[in-house]
């Protein structure tokens, strides 16, 4: 059964759009982008979009990618002092002379749309309540409006990065689910992933994830997104793993509108949060 990601994505959008329509203020998202690498304009203009949608408003800054790591650390500060900045977004990669965890860590936690602050990582590995990457807090969100149980099973994230990976590991931890995290490195994989109940894959190889490696009735969720001869597709060869699995979600309108769905809620959170600062 295919897990329609667009779907459920199209739900959310609408639950915020009208809570955002019932609240007084504007709510703005300001967001970065650094040079001309065309996946993240792609990614920016849906995020752009989305917000529309949501009736959210989008403060731009598209920058030259020659611009000093200095000068965009300024701007940064600059929204995170604006009251009317609710969301700040600093679209990845960045060029190879700006350190991206320096930005990153120069954008204030309760502003941190994309959750990848230290305070906020940190929180999430503390089990507090905090804002979460936007992509595994799709993954768990697209599980639980399908009604897929999660406690007690045993589940495979394969890859291990600090976007997707590990805190995809942490949220499903959190849900009570017994977790491993496979990568690059792991020996034997395939007996690792054969025995997932929900395999979550992210790791960037076009087609990784055979039938054979996949435990018959799992649930898989593909997060992987590669260009091909101009066609998208996944980390999971979708057509014969789709034989295998009892859920698996497509590529595309998968978990990339999730993605986006989900940082909306995360633009509406961080609002809420700001505004019971001020209310305090």
């Amino acid at each position: 059964m295919i897990l329609d990601g667009k779907k459920t994505a199209d739900m959310i959008t609408m639950r915020i759009a009208k809570e955002v329509a019932d609240i007084e203020d504007k709510i703005t998202l300001s967001i970065f982008l650094v040079g001309q690498d065309p996946a993240s304009i792609v990614y920016v203009n849906k995020k752009l979009k989305a917000c529309d949608d949501a009736g959210i408003l989008v403060d731009s800054h598209f920058l030259n990618d020659n611009i000093t790591q200095k000068e965009l650390i300024k701007l940064v500060e600059d929204c995170n002092k604006n009251p009317d900045i609710h969301g700040i977004l600093v679209q990845m990669p960045l060029p190879s002379h700006i350190d991206a965890d320096v930005i990153l860590n120069t954008i204030d936690p309760n502003k941190d749309v994309d959750g990848l602050t230290i305070i906020n990582q940190g929180k999430l590995l503390a089990g507090e309540e905090t804002i979460v990457p936007a992509t595994p807090k799709g993954v768990i969100s697209i599980l639980k409006k399908n009604y897929i149980d999660i406690p007690g099973k045993n589940v495979v994230v394969v890859g291990r990065s600090r976007l997707v990976g590990k805190p995809l590991a942490l949220l499903f931890l959190q849900n009570n689910a017994t977790v491993t995290i496979a990568h690059s490195k792991t020996t034997n994989l395939k007996e690792v992933t054969k025995r997932a109940d929900i395999l979550a894959v992210a790791v960037g190889i076009p087609n990784f994830i055979t039938a054979d490696m996949v435990k018959k009735d799992a649930v898989v969720i593909d997060i992987g997104i590669n260009k091909i001869e101009g066609k998208l597709i996944g980390d999971v060869k979708y057509a014969e793993v789709s034989e295998v699995a009892s859920y698996i979600t497509p590529v595309p309108k998968g978990i990339g509108p999730m993605t986006i769905a989900s940082l909306l809620e995360n633009v509406l959170i961080c609002y809420q949060i700001q505004k019971k600062l001020l209310d305090k």
